[in-house]
């Protein structure tokens, strides 16, 4: 063999060893994914709920003599007792409602009032409404027969998101008790955490890495989980006090539209007509309504001032990040979004920073 072809074979050994390791390092990878892909958005939200609550674990651990196990239980328990509640009312009113429904439909005691003449003068939709709604009141089962399909499609739709949100509740309750598990070995897996982000960035930026992390996924619990229960509180305060029907169950519904970074006037809106319609205006009318409103409107006061507390990067950087987020990955992307916004920002600015000294001393690295 040639002196000149040894290298060049030797070379070609060695790419060829290369591409060999990559290529199964890749399918290693891949089935790995496809495994763990099931699991992957539950142990996400354990990941999640575990450093939420890991500050509370070590504030009650302190008073039980340092259990880390017994005092994630405890979280966990009283955690699950906390849901068990919601979903126990919302249970009762969905099935008593159904109740309640397919009672009058048997008796054939549903009567739709006509529509007032006012209604065909609404702009648009106002004459198809009238006609809608005038057919409706005269001929009901007639109405119902017509919109079969459509009725039916609502319906199959609506039992959709009814079985989405209990398999959502199962799916939280899941990932509170595997969250459970990780708070109980909590030390470890800081340690774990920053092995990990010290082999990826570095032993000079692993530990920032992970408190930006830890701190990011704290300040969108407080700013979203936070600012969701106190708009409920707010509005389900006016609504006991007006006797506004299902009021608990309505303060709840806030609470998941907050969460979802849903409006809360969807709410409070249709609660304000009802009233009006009920009680007619008046001053105490008149005052819930602004109360109301006002408290429907909170949240944009509140996000700006929490969703940035304790995160060293600015506050409209984990406001975008929680609302893309949302938008593109749903309640998970809250948290998501956030954390990949605010580390890429960080990860920006330190390569900006990060200089040849001839560039900063204004040099020949200037074009």
């Amino acid at each position: 063999m040639s002196p000149k072809l040894a290298p060049n074979l030797q070379l070609s050994k060695g790419l060829l060893d290369v591409l060999i390791r990559a290529g199964l390092i890749a399918v290693l990878t891949i089935y790995c994914y496809q495994v763990f892909r099931p699991f992957l958005e539950l142990m996400l939200w354990s990941l999640i709920l575990a450093v939420m609550l890991y500050p509370l674990q070590r504030r009650l651990g302190a008073r039980l003599g340092h259990h880390e196990g017994r005092t994630a239980s405890l979280i966990v328990v009283a955690g699950l007792l906390i849901l068990m509640v919601p979903i126990y009312l919302l249970g009762i009113s969905l099935v008593e409602s159904a109740q309640q429904v397919m009672e009058t439909v048997r008796g054939d005691s549903l009567r739709i009032p006509p529509p007032s003449e006012s209604v065909a003068s609404w702009p648009v939709i106002g004459q198809p409404v009238h006609d809608l709604w005038q057919q409706a009141a005269s001929d009901l089962s007639g109405s119902l027969e017509k919109y079969r399909p459509q009725i039916r499609e609502f319906l199959l739709g609506l039992l959709a998101r009814i079985a989405s949100i209990g398999a959502g509740f199962l799916l939280f309750i899941a990932a509170l008790v595997i969250a459970g598990i990780m708070m109980a070995f909590g030390e470890l897996g800081h340690r774990s955490a920053h092995r990990i982000a010290v082999r990826i960035v570095g032993p000079e930026r692993g530990e920032s890495l992970v408190e930006l992390c830890t701190a990011t996924i704290r300040t969108v619990a407080q700013g979203v989980l936070g600012i969701a229960f106190i708009q409920m509180l707010l509005v389900g305060v006016g609504f006991v006090l007006m006797g506004v029907p299902g009021a608990g169950l309505l303060a709840l519904a806030v609470l998941l539209l907050g969460i979802i970074q849903v409006p809360a006037t969807l709410i409070t809106v249709p609660v304000i007509i009802y009233v009006f319609s009920t009680e007619g205006a008046s001053v105490t009318t008149i005052v819930f309504a602004v109360y109301s409103v006002l408290a429907g409107l909170v949240d944009n006061v509140l996000k700006p001032l929490l969703l940035g507390r304790g995160v060293d990067v600015p506050m409209p950087v984990v406001l975008i990040g929680a609302l893309g987020g949302m938008v593109a990955s749903g309640i998970l992307g809250l948290f998501i979004g956030p954390i990949v916004l605010a580390v890429g920002y960080r990860l920006f600015w330190q390569w900006v920073d990060d200089q040849p000294a001839e560039v900063e001393a204004g040099g020949p690295g200037i074009p």
